[in-house]
């Protein structure tokens, strides 16, 4: 989207470093004494992360877009019917699923509106790099992506201040929590990001 190789190769290294914590957590952590859901949400977690990575790679996308998108659809929808079956009771993140349907579905978006310069809509599309400017410089349906710029921002310091305020008043959060909440900071803010960048062009 019109970012330098040197950026994106950057931004390649922090989304490649979100997949240790969350394959960490999928191997590590108890999840029938978690409760449901929450290994669906670190798979989701890691899934976000594998694409982030691809999507911002000067190396280019390892699967077709369509991949990616059949693969998005499937997991916003999975999230959106378990945000509406949600028992907070029963949750460690309440509010988690409905974020991972918002998450899925801004994917899902992204391939679809974002600009891919001469690549146009090639299977292979190419989103970063110098040379990805052009007549389609900008995301089709540019309201959505400002929407998701705003809403991944806000993400971001929400999830940042509910850490802080925890660690503040001397509460413990339960095993994995405050990994699961670093990545989300972080992802959230690559979003925000990207479809700030991808309006910028």
């Amino acid at each position: 989207m019109g970012v330098p190789t040197a950026v994106a190769w950057g931004a390649t290294a922090v989304f490649g470093l979100l997949v240790r914590p969350c394959v960490s957590r999928l191997v590590r952590l108890d999840y029938t004494r978690l409760g449901p859901g929450v290994r669906q949400a670190d798979l989701a977690g890691l899934l976000m992360a594998v694409a982030m990575t691809a999507m911002v790679s000067p190396v280019g996308f390892p699967v077709p877009v369509a991949g990616w998108q059949a693969l998005f659809v499937v997991t916003a929808c999975w999230f959106l019917v378990a945000a509406a079956r949600e028992r907070a009771e029963r949750r460690v993140c309440r509010g988690c699923d409905l974020h991972h349907a918002v998450s899925a579905a801004a994917m899902v978006y992204m391939l679809a509106a974002a600009p891919h310069g001469d690549a146009g809509h090639s299977v292979w599309p190419i989103m970063v790099g110098e040379d990805v400017t052009g007549g389609e410089g900008e995301f089709a349906v540019p309201a959505v992506a400002l929407a998701c710029v705003l809403y991944f921002a806000v993400d971001t310091a929400m999830t940042v201040r509910r850490v802080v305020r925890t660690r503040r008043d001397g509460a413990s959060l339960p095993e994995g929590v405050a990994s699961r909440f670093g990545c989300r900071a972080v992802m959230s803010a690559g979003m925000a990001a990207m479809f700030a960048v991808g309006l910028a062009v």
